[in-house]
């Protein structure tokens, strides 16, 4: 079976049950679906950094995988970020005790404290925005966001993409793709709050797809560090045809916070 014919099936099976999970499904079925993809990402994340080793790194990445989101579930942002601080104390003893004359492997206790921060803490914050007003809408906006500065990045490296944004990190990657991604975005951005937030000032609407689309871009660059150094093409092989979770998450991993921070910081 192709590649393509597999993207069209894994999208035609996930996107109507992600639309009802986040519609309908209760917050603690949410809480779960989110700490599931969370755990995913982790998983994939330990195997393309710490590959066969480091098992106990592998281990506490995948703990706060769960505790890290269950803290944004339970206590919302404060008790997320205080879980988030005492998990870097934790693990920076843990690898005090463990460590001997092994301090050159300094570089495991980085990977682990990198780990945490970039997946868990980022992602839990959509486990807050939904239980926030209008955060049902505010999810599809961010997700609308994502898939438009994608979509719009992809057909405009294609057909006009000619100067290499970043090549050491990502040699597919064009300024002329940037640049539609971020007209992209902000297009979407907009037809969504026509449609869906009608309180929402058309000069919000502009400033979360002009920031989001370059945000969202940085976490697919982030993304692609970290695949590029453990040298991997995918980060997985989760969705058939879409490579794995992390691959499908790059970019919404740094738009969650942002808008979320957007909306508690400027908007209200």
């Amino acid at each position: 079976m192709g590649s393509h014919v597999k993207r069209w099936i894994t999208g035609i099976i996930a996107v109507p049950l992600l639309i009802v999970a986040i519609v309908y499904g209760s917050p603690l079925f949410f809480f779960i679906l989110i700490t599931l993809v969370i755990a995913g990402c982790m998983f994939e994340y330990n195997s393309m950094l710490f590959k066969g080793k480091y098992y106990w790194e592998k281990t506490e990445g995948l703990v706060l995988a769960v505790l890290i989101p269950l803290s944004a579930y339970l206590g919302g942002e404060q008790l997320l970020l205080a879980t988030t601080t005492f998990s870097f104390i934790v693990v920076f003893l843990l690898f005090l005790l463990r460590a001997g004359n092994r301090l050159a492997e300094f570089a495991s206790l980085a990977g682990v404290v990198f780990g945490f921060m970039y997946i868990p803490l980022l992602i839990s914050y959509i486990i807050i925005l939904r239980s926030s007003e209008n955060g049902i809408a505010w999810i599809f906006f961010i997700i609308v966001a994502a898939f438009s500065g994608d979509s719009s990045a992809f057909y405009a490296g294609r057909s006009m993409g000619k100067t290499k944004l970043i090549p050491a990190v990502s040699s597919g990657k064009t300024v002329e793709g940037a640049i539609g991604s971020i007209v992209g975005t902000i297009i979407g951005c907009l037809v969504f709050k026509l449609l869906f937030l009608h309180d929402l000032p058309f000069f919000h609407a502009i400033i979360l797809g002009f920031m989001g689309s370059i945000i969202g871009q940085l976490g697919d660059l982030c993304e692609s560090i970290v695949k590029r150094i453990s040298m991997v093409k995918d980060s997985g092989f989760f969705l058939p045809g879409h490579g794995g979770i992390l691959d499908r998450m790059d970019s919404l991993i740094f738009m969650i916070p942002f808008v979320y921070y957007y909306n508690v910081l400027v908007i209200r």
